[in-house]
């Protein structure tokens, strides 16, 4: 045992330790290794309780978690799982070959799924449920490049048809199927996007903790089903791919299993050459409290294994850095013999036996079936923690010399001929010579009656139902609360001044109290509660906490103490944007995933939202979210003493880029209030596929009552809040539109114009120029389409203003390209203000004046468009500048 020497070298009493290491062999001889451990870990409880630091050593060896003798036997047919894994491969592949064989260079993968296969085979045939029968059902987050391989599973068992996969990545016309998994795109297909990657990751934690929140509040009934997450070992890279993982092991989700397909590659490399990926996993994931498994090594090694007396061959297993792994597969048994066991004696003679075609075939862990079985049937188990399994394969599995192990591998998109071949005898695929020729790779299906399609089905069948398959509705809709339940926010609030933020916390608090929405609602803070005066609902409905509240709050004899429960109905997430955003998601989809309709509101700063976290929000689109995203002290002068990085003046442009978001910019109570009744009736009620996005401010201010006739305008985008009346012969009119805390100033705009310049104006409030920009640019292109019809239709922003006298001048806290959308749409001259450049901190005054969004500019702008109509003149506009005293050699406040 050269390692015992190695350890007895600079001992001060090496008999002693030699006796203790001789005692221990014998427990292990007698009892088994898993006695050992015990025993080993009573001492070390024990010296550290004397003083001792024995700092925790966070990974193993470099060899399978479950050792051989301790595997479950493996239930099925193996012959027969192997062979429809074969023909799955083959069809994958071939899916892949032919679209790139045709016009267009649609691209694919064929790498990432052909070393992940067997990862997926086994799940499908023995772990994954469908929610068919009495359970579920179980989640599958993808990895998005293996989708050519999902694709290859349905289409045997008669749920894709091969003109589906014929038109792989070309859906423009019906036909085919997406790139990645996309419900948008096959809404009865897919369950989650995975693609970008890291996304999934995040995803599939927050999914579980889900539903365990849903348990809890005894919303559906718990059971043993599990979220299932794919990636590879280069997209941990991605901070969201293990970013929340500490989530899962502080909650105990050990409904979550993580499949890692740690093939030591990814896009254009090794993942850590100089390093070794599933030893650093092993160690993070470990250090956050998950279940640890590794498939290193597949059963053609075990013999091996078993004759390494000396512990060498552990050693080199663990001396051996990723990039020298990924040499052995490239080249070959004669190379792995030289370059790996020729490194010691005793290695090398392990193998002096085997030929170099028997060094070559060694499999890692991630393709050997009984390996994967194992590790599965571990996760299953394991009970009060996640688990994680660190899979080792080969990228590229089966491609042989164009591709496998190599670096351009997952970029390698066609197959010549002789490698198709390859790939067929490979595999056993009955295609013959004559069926390839001329390039071509036909897919193989064996028949509907053939033992491996009957088998697949079978297994499919003992295990509720095919997968992935994604429900699009809930079975039971939910009625929304009537508007006039907000009574009191569409009156008038008379001398008291609220923000548009409280607004929508009352608003909120009128929701709970609804006995069918209420306990669906989710409230969602990422730590700023108290900051949005939502600090109420903690004692109202408490905290969600998995283990309750262990400690008494510091502020418990306040009247809203921060109060924990196990079955809490507050999402506070902490300081992560990320996670509350995918906690949202989890919950305004849960209608797909657990046939529970529930009603998420997440309230953040603006600025931290789409900016932040956009590409969420276009996977949360992907996915077919409900609910409501708030995005409070928005607008770039209304947070006025945060500064740049607080301060929001784009966020509808980015949430307006979101074909299913629908933006709203509310001024007032009433405009928030019909808002979320109408967003609650479109999602719950009618079961629509989009998601709200509000936009709220913490001014306060009076707010007046809802005008006659307003919702409907509200929800179109406009409506006429201040009628001037018929323009009298000779008066000078204006049209002031504006949205937000901005058209307050455009109010008191108008009272300067008639003030000081006889100017009276119509004001208009637009809580979503984006909704206008859309109806406008959908009636452009019907009428573009529709050359002969008899009756043109009009954008609802040309309807309301059509006929109105005067220019128009719109502002708003938002850059000037947020109003400039409806330009095309406005029937007069169109002036636009807005908050270019970059935000600062000062008083809300200073800052609109700075950005030249105030009352004064708006009544500038107005003068000066009149003037450049020829109804007032160039001195009208300079009084204007003088009278307001508008500083005109300040510069610019979009300069840098």
């Amino acid at each position: 045992m050269s390692w015992l020497n190695e350890l007895l070298q600079n001992d001060p009493d090496p008999t002693e330790t030699r006796e203790w290491v001789e005692s221990l062999k014998a427990v292990i001889d007698a009892d088994g290794p898993e006695r050992a451990h015990q025993l080993l870990t009573g001492m070390v409880e024990l010296t550290r309780r004397a003083g001792a630091h024995l700092p925790f050593a966070p990974t193993t060896e470099y060899i399978n978690t479950i050792p051989a003798h301790l595997e479950p036997r493996m239930s099925g047919d193996q012959h027969m799982e192997w062979r429809i894994r074969s023909i799955i491969r083959w069809n994958a592949m071939a899916m892949v070959v032919r679209a790139n064989r045709k016009p267009g260079d649609l691209g694919g993968h064929i790498a990432s799924f052909a070393s992940s296969a067997t990862l997926y085979d086994v799940g499908f045939n023995h772990f994954w449920r469908g929610p068919d029968g009495d359970h579920p059902g179980d989640l599958i987050a993808v990895q998005g490049h293996s989708s050519p391989g999902i694709y290859a599973r349905a289409f045997l068992e008669g749920r894709l048809t091969e003109s589906q996969l014929d038109h792989f990545r070309m859906e423009v016309d019906g036909k085919g199927v997406s790139s990645y998994p996309h419900p948008w795109l096959m809404p009865d297909f897919w369950q989650l996007p995975t693609v970008s990657m890291g996304l999934g990751p995040i995803s599939a934690i927050y999914q579980a903790r889900n539903w365990k929140y849903l348990e809890a509040r005894g919303l559906i009934p718990k059971s043993d089903r599990k979220v299932w997450c794919f990636m590879g070992d280069g997209e941990c890279d991605e901070p969201e791919s293990l970013g929340a993982i500490s989530v899962a092991g502080r909650e105990g989700l050990d409904n979550l299993v993580f499949v890692i397909n740690c093939n030591l590659q990814r896009l254009d490399g090794p993942v850590r050459g100089n390093g070794k990926i599933i030893q650093e996993l092993e160690g993070s994931f470990r250090g956050a409290g998950w279940n640890v498994v590794k498939t290193v090594w597949g059963s053609y090694w075990d013999p091996l294994l078993a004759k390494d007396t000396t512990g060498q061959l552990k050693r080199l297993m663990m001396e051996t850095v990723d990039g020298e792994y990924q040499n052995c597969k490239a080249f070959g048994g004669a190379y792995t013999r030289e370059h790996f066991f020729g490194k010691y004696p005793e290695t090398a003679a392990l193998v002096a036996n085997l030929s170099d075609d028997d060094i070559w075939r060694l499999n890692r862990g991630g393709h050997d079936p009984h390996k994967v079985y194992a590790a599965y049937d571990n996760a299953r188990q394991t009970k009060g923690m996640p688990t994680v399994i660190l899979a080792k394969t080969v990228k590229g599995y089966g491609m042989g010399a164009s591709g496998e192990s190599l670096n351009p591998t997952h970029q390698t998109k066609k197959l010549d001929d002789e490698a198709v071949r390859a790939f067929r005898d490979r595999f056993k695929i009955p295609v013959s010579d004559e069926q390839l020729k001329d390039g071509a790779v036909p897919f193989y299906h064996p028949g509907e009656k053939s033992p491996e399609v009957e088998y697949m089905v079978e297994r499919r069948r003992a295990l509720g139902g095919f997968l992935p398959q994604r429900r699009r509705k809930a079975s039971q809709n939910l009625e929304a609360p009537k508007l006039d339940v907000f009574d009191r926010l569409l009156k008038s609030s008379g001398d008291r001044e609220i923000s548009t933020t409280m607004a929508f916390v009352q608003a909120l608090n009128v929701i709970l109290r609804d006995k069918q929405v209420g306990p669906r609602c989710v409230p969602i803070v990422a730590d700023e509660a108290r900051t949005f005066g939502m600090e109420g609902l903690f004692r109202q409905i408490g905290i969600y906490a998995p283990h309750g509240q262990k400690y008494k709050p510091v502020d418990r004899d306040q009247l809203m103490y921060y109060r924990e429960d196990a079955a809490g109905q507050v999402l506070e997430e902490g300081i992560t944007e990320a996670g509350a955003f995918a906690s949202w998601m989890a919950a305004a989809t849960s209608y797909s995933t657990n046939d529970v309709q529930m009603l998420p509101f997440y309230i953040y700063y603006s600025m931290f939202g789409f900016q932040r976290i956009g590409d969420s929000a276009w996977q949360a689109a992907d996915m077919r979210a409900r609910g409501f995203l708030l995005g409070a002290t928005a607008g770039r002068t209304t947070l006025n003493g945060e500064g740049l990085q607080h301060e929001d003046g784009h966020s509808h442009l980015l949430a307006g880029a979101i074909p299913n978001c629908r933006a709203y910019d509310p001024t007032f109570g009433f405009e928030v209030a019909v808002i979320l009744q109408y967003g609650m009736q479109r999602m719950l009620a009618e079961q629509q596929d989009e998601y709200y996005y509000i936009t709220l401010m913490n001014e306060n201010y009076s707010h007046p009552d809802m005008p006659e006739g307003a919702p409907d305008g509200i929800i179109k985008g406009m409506y006429l809040l201040k009628d001037a009346g018929k323009p009298k012969k000779g008066e000078l009119r204006v049209q002031l539109l504006g949205s937000g805390t901005i058209l307050r100033e455009a109010i008191a705009a108008a009272e300067l114009l008639d003030k000081d310049f006889g100017v009276t104006s119509d004001i208009w409030s637009c809580p979503s120029f984006t909704e206008l920009r859309r109806d406008g640019y959908d009636v452009e292109r019907w009428n573009r389409l529709n050359p002969e019809a008899k009756t043109p239709r009009k954008a609802y922003v040309t309807e309301l203003l059509e006929g109105r006298q005067g220019p128009a001048i719109a502002a708003t806290d938002y850059v000037r390209g947020f109003a400039d959308q409806i330009r095309a749409f406005v029937p007069m001259r169109y002036t636009v203000l807005g908050t270019d450049g970059f935000g600062r901190s000062d008083t809300r005054a200073n800052l609109r004046r700075h950005f030249e969004v105030d009352r004064y500019y708006i009544a500038h702008a107005a003068i000066d468009a009149l003037a450049k109509e020829g109804k007032m003149t160039a001195k009208d506009a300079a009084r204007a500048i003088k009278l307001y005293k508008i500083d005109v050699d300040r510069g610019n406040p979009v300069g840098v």
